[in-house]
């Protein structure tokens, strides 16, 4: 695609997310539009919303899942910025979210870090990557899809915001370097589970994302390094490893909780209205 061609593509997908429109036609069903060209518009759309006010504080991952990645012919995960006016914190691990833009809304449980540290190098262990990290905590990503049926590829999803429509994020736990060695066991083996209402909804495990939300944040250091290496993952940067279920419709009225069993986090619990 043309520099004029990409940069409408954004000014397109910007313009749906503001004003809660669908795009019927998914960039990836247009000629010229592959990964490469999607993360040209992402960092388009970067440039775009810094300059309407926003800050980008952080990272989101797509797809860790290595299986995926042999449907989808990917070589690594994928990912998009997240902003200050999507991010937020709970009060006592509890939240209300009142979200302006809506079309097909899911949550997702994702464990999240703080970095301290930037990772580039490749081929991070886990406790190399928790060393760059100064705290963790549970999280709730709800993810907004613009195109019909929640039909898209990778590309699709890198250039429309990561589908990223709010992150909120528990209490979080310093990492200790006295600690590590224990976090690195029990992110590869906690388990979590989802409620509504009070009423189990699905079992999900730190191994659903890469086999540990460390190792995730690993392979997303040394990909966004290989990409970008001028914009590496930094220090002050919130990343959201990907999600430890599948993602769930929600809408106003729901109720969310996610507790874990083996990992020190307290439950998360979210209203949305």
């Amino acid at each position: 695609m043309s520099q004029n061609k990409t940069e409408s593509l954004a000014r397109e997908l910007l313009s749906a997310y503001e004003s809660n429109q669908m795009v019927p036609v998914p960039p990836s069903a247009r000629p010229g539009f592959d990964l490469n060209t999607a993360y040209e518009v992402e960092a388009t759309l970067k440039r775009m919303h810094e300059a309407a006010g926003h800050q980008a504080v952080g990272r989101k991952v797509g797809y860790a899942n290595k299986a995926m990645w042999r449907v989808l012919k990917l070589e690594t995960l994928v990912w998009a910025h997240m902003y200050n006016d999507t991010v937020q914190h709970s009060d006592n691990n509890s939240a209300t979210l009142t979200l302006p833009h809506r079309r097909s809304l899911k949550i997702e449980p994702e464990i999240v870090f703080g970095m301290k540290q930037p990772i580039t190098a490749e081929g991070l262990d886990a406790t190399a990557a928790l060393e760059a990290t100064e705290w963790l905590a549970l999280g709730f990503e709800i993810i907004d899809c613009p195109f019909p049926d929640w039909k898209f590829q990778p590309s699709d999803f890198v250039a429309s915001f990561g589908l990223h429509a709010a992150l909120v994020i528990g209490e979080r736990t310093q990492v200790q370097p006295s600690s590590i060695g224990t976090l690195v066991d029990q992110l590869a083996r906690f388990k979590l589970r989802m409620s509504k209402h009070g009423e189990f909804v699905e079992e999900g495990s730190g191994r659903n994302s890469l086999r540990s939300p460390a190792l995730c944040l690993a392979e997303l250091g040394a990909a966004i390094a290989r990409r970008f290496p001028t914009d590496p993952l930094s220090p002050g940067e919130i990343v959201s490893s990907g999600t430890l279920t599948a993602g769930h419709l929600t809408g106003p009225g729901d109720l969310w909780t996610a507790e874990v069993e083996g990992l020190p986090l307290p439950p998360l619990t979210l209203r949305l209205t």
